[in-house]
């Protein structure tokens, strides 16, 4: 299966061999955040959320960069009072625990199959927190990242902090959130930001998603639902969790196909979840 579709004039979606490339398609405004990306971002998520045939996704964007973060016009809005391109009630949750600007980024972590992010140029502010919604970030060495919230008076609000706990220490998010301070691909892998340097980081991401595509897509949902849970339950609840899975799997048509073929050293041919 193979096909491109355009969500508005900002996101598009391209699916071959199970690989869903999602890219963020505003490279002369290097990819900002305005109303309608908000809202691309989000039907993105929804649209793969239903693929049956999806087993991994690659995530990165247009032209020079990755995501500059949110657009300039809504903070000359805000400058004059105004909430251009801001949802006027932040608190309304419209997505299950999260607002609009916050399943932008937490729709890639909501998805059933991995995310893998490709980050070049920049990822600034709400960018680099919609790049912390993938389970995998493969960063260019010369990149250039920040929490750049503080800059503007404002502090990281699209699940950043939920998101960025579980990857770096404290003191070094904090020290990074107070000054809003640029720092490099490499320094982002040193501070657990992101899983991974490379010179191609789009190439890189791709080849990942292929390569986790080649897998038992059951069990690889499977070790997704067990991975996001883990970062907020307990021991008892993880452990549990971990019975159930490998229980339902054990015995399934593709558990024993991964066996036959890793027997019989041929590729697997796995069928998609319902």
């Amino acid at each position: 299966m193979g096909d491109t579709e355009t969500i508005s004039d900002r996101v598009s979606i391209a699916i071959a061999d199970h690989v869903a490339d999602v890219r963020l398609d505003r490279p002369d405004k290097l990819n900002a955040l305005d109303s309608a990306m908000f809202e691309a971002l989000i039907e993105a998520g929804e649209q793969l959320r239903r693929a049956s045939n999806l087993r991994s996704v690659v995530l990165h964007g247009a032209g020079r960069a990755f995501c500059a973060g949110l657009d300039m016009g809504a903070f000359a809005a805000m400058a004059s009072g105004k909430r251009d391109g801001v949802p006027a009630d932040l608190l309304a949750r419209t997505h299950g625990a999260a607002n609009g600007p916050q399943q932008a980024a937490l729709a890639w972590r909501g998805l059933p199959v991995p995310v893998i992010a490709a980050i070049h140029g920049v990822a600034f502010g709400g960018g680099f927190q919609i790049a912390l919604g993938a389970d995998v970030r493969y960063v260019a060495a010369d990149a250039k990242l920040s929490i750049l919230e503080i800059k503007w008076g404002l502090v990281p609000d699209m699940g950043g902090i939920a998101l960025m706990r579980e990857l770096a220490r404290g003191d070094v998010i904090r020290e990074l959130a107070f000054t809003g301070r640029q720092f490099s691909g490499a320094e982002a892998v040193a501070y657990g930001f992101a899983t991974a340097v490379h010179a191609d980081p789009l190439a890189a991401a791709r080849a990942t998603a292929r390569e986790i595509a080649s897998k038992s897509p059951d069990a690889v949902r499977a070790l997704k639902r067990l991975l996001n849970a883990a970062a907020d339950a307990d021991a008892a609840a993880i452990l549990l969790a971990e019975s159930k899975e490998q229980a339902a799997l054990i015995g399934s048509p593709n558990q024993i196909e991964a066996i036959r073929a890793g027997v019989e050293k041929r590729e697997a041919r796995f069928t998609d979840p319902d």
